[in-house]
């Protein structure tokens, strides 16, 4: 199954499937507690990924930070909100005892050949990122979304559609459950770009084939999460999906080896 013109570099460019390394591959044996650090994404970078997911909240004093959760709390040896402290109160705790939180700006700095995918997760982060990405003119370095409706809208409003975004929940049940790519299309008024779902979801298959041959026929990208089994990986490779995250980057890259898809 061919992957669809999206109209947007980020996911016509590099070809079909994508391998997108989740919070730099956050389950790999070698990263254990370091996902969402410079150490994980330099070490799937070293592995041959150049998509690499990550999650954006916003500091008190407006800085941009690659972290998952709203708290510090699970993943470092700190404890309080990301949005009620500055960058400089954040710099003073570690993650897994040794790697800082990074910037936005680290990541684009440092891999100036990567693209990212980036779940917004902060109503704060919405028009810092879109004003982060103008003054760096990364438009087409990022495919952008949110669980949140509310966030998307007002991201796709402050982008003006040069971003590549992705479905939230509410569009991804119209193709779904809708009989037909075009109504699909209709209620989500052709503003997605990809659908990215899990496989399953409390026991509910999301991923059909149906929603990957609806989405193909409105020219939208399928890409599964986060997809760490090669068993399903596989399957959902033979399925037409044109994406996987996972947080073992090692066995994806394994799967789409021996599949001659690794490029």
């Amino acid at each position: 199954m061919t992957a669809p013109r999206t109209g947007y570099p980020y996911l016509d460019e590099a070809g079909s499937p994508l391998a997108f390394a989740h919070r730099g591959g956050a389950l790999h044996p070698d990263l254990p507690g370091l996902e969402n650090t410079m150490a994980a994404f330099r070490h799937a970078v070293s592995l041959g990924y150049r998509y690499l997911e990550t999650d954006v909240h916003a500091t008190v004093d407006g800085i941009l930070l690659a972290f998952h959760d709203d708290v510090l709390d699970r993943m470092t040896d700190g404890n309080g909100a990301l949005g009620a402290l500055t960058h400089e109160e954040i710099g003073a705790y570690r993650i897994g005892g040794s790697e800082g939180i990074p910037t936005l700006a680290q990541l684009f700095d440092e891999f100036p050949e990567v693209r990212f995918n980036i779940d917004i997760k902060s109503e704060a982060a919405v028009p810092l990122l879109a004003r982060f990405l103008e003054e760096r003119d990364a438009h087409e370095r990022v495919l952008v979304g949110s669980f949140s409706p509310r966030r998307l809208r007002q991201f796709r409003t402050l982008t003006g559609g040069r971003v590549a975004t992705s479905a939230h929940p509410l569009e991804v049940l119209a193709f779904r459950f809708l009989p037909s790519a075009r109504l699909a299309d209709l209620v989500s008024r052709g503003r997605p770009a990809a659908l990215q779902i899990p496989y399953r979801h409390r026991g509910f298959t999301v991923t059909t084939a149906g929603l990957v041959r609806r989405a193909h026929a409105a020219g939208k990208h399928v890409h599964s999460w986060t997809i760490d089994d090669p068993a399903e990986m596989i399957l959902l490779l033979d399925r037409g999906v044109d994406g996987l995250m996972t947080d073992r980057t090692d066995i994806l890259r394994d799967v789409l080896t021996q599949r001659g898809q690794w490029t």
